[in-house]
């Protein structure tokens, strides 16, 4: 089982030119193997027709501790943090060589009309030969200003 490695501190981080969002907020990390994750989430604003939406897109980093490259799989899931159910919104491989650092990548998104209302996503992994981390959430008002 992966162990914590931070506290759920949010950490801002920017996104290549490429992402969607300017910027996303990551949460507390955990470890599989020798690999450290932090699941991240960013809520871009949009609009279907006259209805204010926001895309909320779940990102994950990985910092590979170890002195050989690993394969790493990811998955994450989302929800709305009173009473909803967690969804999957994606999953993904990476490989991460010794003492590198991938990420922010984008796993996965989801769309919803804005509502007062805290969403969160949170993101685990597997790096080749380790057992399930554990998850690494993060968390944003969806329809703040």
């Amino acid at each position: 089982m992966g162990t914590a490695l931070g506290a759920a501190v949010l950490t801002v981080l920017t996104v290549p030119a490429d992402a969607r969002a300017a910027a996303v907020a990551c949460g507390g990390g955990v470890s599989t193997g020798r690999v450290a994750i932090h699941g991240c989430i960013s809520a871009q604003r949009g609009s279907v027709g006259r209805f204010p939406t926001r895309d909320i897109t779940a990102y994950v980093t990985a910092r590979n501790t170890g002195r050989k490259g690993l394969n790493v799989s990811y998955e994450a899931f989302f929800r709305v943090v009173d009473g909803g159910h967690w969804e999957k919104v994606g999953s993904g491989r990476a490989h991460v060589q010794a003492g590198e650092s991938i990420g922010p990548v984008e796993v996965g998104s989801t769309t919803r009309v804005c509502g007062p209302v805290k969403v969160e996503i949170r993101v685990h992994a597997r790096a080749d030969g380790a057992a399930w981390s554990g998850w690494s959430p993060a968390s944003t008002k969806q329809c703040q200003t």
